[in-house]
């Protein structure tokens, strides 16, 4: 069984869309991460994260019912939880962030549980770069593979340690406007491969609605996103992305650029599930059956035979 550790915020969200508002509700990459990996079985996943004391245990429970442990996440009783707030506009494709109290996190020192510090797949969600060096430099072994997602926040207050952290990750998770801010160049292929010498063996551009792009070594691969009649919210697709790639890999344990497609395509129809309810709630309901048809309309999408005729 595969050992997979997930870093990431565990937090309280409230979301505002053209198609409704929520008050607090559960979120955080860590939270999104582990509800999508916790699709495949022959996985045992950590999560490691911080809430304060008001965190509901129901919550927690959920990351367990789902077999994540959480022995990683550390309570802070006389703390609060990580908060976001984010009014998205019509598009869906920006928002405005209403509010950001770090709360816990300000502090927050990840602690690897002792028996996942031999983990083969490490998870990095989107938090500082020195943070998410510290985890790596917890690990008693050096990970099958590690993969990090990062966000242009980071690029802005802290680059130089965003690329020592580069130096020792195989993947990178990240949308279109950071690889463009990360490496420098606007064409997407250059800009994999510039940051393929910061350190990544592999790197994957996020591009929500217009799917994403898998780069290695002078290989591309490209996955359409799934065309949805309504996206009722986004938040946590990245994420979800994340959790379906890492998890998928953790279970199949194959690291090859064959088996990374396979990852994204998890990664892309679990991420089209997230986006049609607020929040986590539609991965908190998704079923076997329902991944298998969606990843069976990702296959008719994709797949087809090109006949090839003379021109003239």
């Amino acid at each position: 069984m595969s050992k997979l550790v997930i870093v990431g915020t565990v937090a309280f969200d409230a979301i505002e869309t053209p198609f409704g508002k929520t008050d607090k509700i559960l979120g955080g990459a860590a939270t999104y991460i582990g509800f999508s990996a916790a699709n495949f079985d022959n996985i045992d996943a950590a999560a490691v994260s911080v809430v304060g004391g008001d965190f509901p245990q129901e919550y927690l429970d959920l990351l367990t019912e789902r077999q994540i442990s959480i022995e990683g996440i550390e309570i802070v009783k006389d703390g609060k939880t990580f908060f976001w707030s984010g009014k998205y506009h019509n598009d869906m494709n920006s928002r405005d962030t209403l509010a950001t109290e770090l709360n816990v996190l300000e502090k927050f020192t990840p602690v690897v549980p002792e028996n996942y510090k031999d983990a083969d797949i490490v998870m990095l969600g989107n938090l500082h770069p020195l943070t998410q060096q510290s985890v790596l430099d917890q690990m008693s072994k050096k990970p099958k593979l590690a993969i990090l997602d990062t966000m242009n926040f980071w690029m802005d207050i802290a680059m130089d340690d965003l690329k020592a952290v580069l130096k020792n990750v195989d993947v990178i998770t990240i949308n279109d406007e950071e690889a463009r801010q990360l490496s420098g160049e606007y064409s997407l292929v250059n800009a994999a491969k510039k940051i393929h010498t910061m350190g990544p063996k592999y790197v994957v551009i996020k591009k929500g609605e217009h799917g994403a792009l898998l780069f290695s070594e002078g290989n591309m691969f490209y996955a359409p996103a799934l065309p949805l009649a309504e996206v009722f919210d986004p938040t946590g697709a990245g994420d979800t992305f994340a959790g379906g790639f890492a998890g998928y890999i953790a279970k199949t344990g194959n690291i090859s650029f064959e088996n990374m497609k396979n990852a994204v395509i998890y990664g892309s129809a679990l991420a089209s599930f997230c986006v049609e309810k607020f929040g986590t709630e539609r991965m908190l309901t998704l079923t076997d059956k329902e991944i298998f048809e969606r990843l069976q309309q990702f296959k008719d999408l994709t797949q087809f035979e090109i006949v090839l005729n003379d021109i003239d």
